[in-house]
């Protein structure tokens, strides 16, 4: 119980930090007058249309991300699994790219396209690495594949149609400088209700680590858990990637940094990645706003930094499991 509430009072700081941080324009006292009602019409601009969109977006980007790689990790027993290792965000990405040429300024295709980009870059993972036997090799060389196919179609399209995103960079790396209130409205609630579906589910998780027939013994029906944590996980990527773009490495770091900190059973595993998701990509996204003022990063930059020697460390600390005994 001690660790959900320092996880929830740092969340809680992290939100005033972020909401109060910023340009010279609005202060500290300022933004309590603008959230108890008052304030000129610039600084209700700021907060109302700018900041709070941006908090919310990164909150539920965060929970998604590390939600969805705990999911995957578990269900295919393989601690380096994530959206992004898998291709799911780059399916994501291509799709939402799709749905601005076919679909243009509507927010709902958007967000639609996303989900079926996911779930179409998770069918043929599976498809890949079960032909080759679903070893923990082939199903991270299987994402590495369709991760890399999806950046190239979707580097081509930008290329052909530049129009199609208005910041190449912003969308490539990820980050929450223009997320539109249309977008946010619409994935916030869906991914609400996937976390749900994830918490309800996570029970299973636990027998399905005994393995599958000790499940099944115990009366746990594994495919119908493992297919509803799978959709669950890219559903999630895909809700996150229609409002952020391909930020890399959340879904990664969050869930084995959880497990790391303490184990417990599946249900709590996922509330702590919840609220550390969320505080961890809130304050990337603060920090990449403020590193460099008056100019701002990409908030997947400052993940790329961070994720890129964590994963090295883990493939360097896992190398028997991962390598000579798979």
């Amino acid at each position: 119980m001690r660790r959900y509430i320092i996880a929830v009072i740092v969340l809680i700081f992290a939100i005033i930090f972020a909401l109060l941080a910023g340009n010279g324009a609005i202060d500290t006292e300022n933004v309590l007058e603008v959230l108890s009602g008052g304030g000129n019409r610039a600084q209700r601009t700021i907060i109302y249309q700018v900041r709070l969109p941006r908090i919310l977006a990164a909150l539920s980007c965060g929970a998604a991300l590390s939600v969805s790689g705990y999911l995957l990790q578990d269900n295919l027993n393989n601690v380096i699994a994530s959206p992004g290792l898998l291709g799911i965000n780059n399916g994501a990405g291509l799709f939402v790219l799709l749905s601005a040429i076919l679909f243009p300024y509507q927010s709902i295709m958007k967000c639609l396209m996303a989900f079926l980009g996911a779930l179409c870059a998770a069918v043929i993972v599976s498809i890949l690495s079960s032909g080759t036997g679903m070893s923990k090799t082939s199903v991270i060389l299987s994402g590495v594949a369709i991760s890399s196919l999806g950046a190239t179609l979707s580097q081509m399209i930008i290329s052909v149609k530049p129009e199609t995103v208005a910041d190449k960079a912003a969308f490539s790396l990820g980050g929450f400088a223009s997320v539109p209130w249309t977008v946010t409205r619409m994935a916030v609630p869906v991914i609400l209700i996937l976390l749900i579906v994830a918490v309800i589910s996570a029970g299973a998780l636990d027998l399905m680590l005994l393995g599958d027939e000790t499940a099944t013994g115990l009366g746990c029906n594994v495919k119908l858990y493992r297919g509803t944590h799978i959709v669950t996980a890219s559903l999630l990527a895909g809700a996150a990637v229609s409002m952020c773009g391909l930020i890399g490495f959340v879904g990664l770091i969050v869930p084995n940094f959880i497990r790391m900190s303490g184990g417990s059973k599946s249900r709590g595993s996922i509330f702590m990645c919840i609220l550390t998701g969320s505080t961890f990509l809130l304050i990337s996204d603060t920090a990449a706003r403020l590193l460099f003022f008056p100019y701002e990063l990409p908030c997947g930059l400052i993940m790329n930094v961070i994720g890129t020697p964590f994963l090295v460390w883990m493939l360097v600390r896992k190398r028997k499991r991962l390598g000579a005994y798979d």
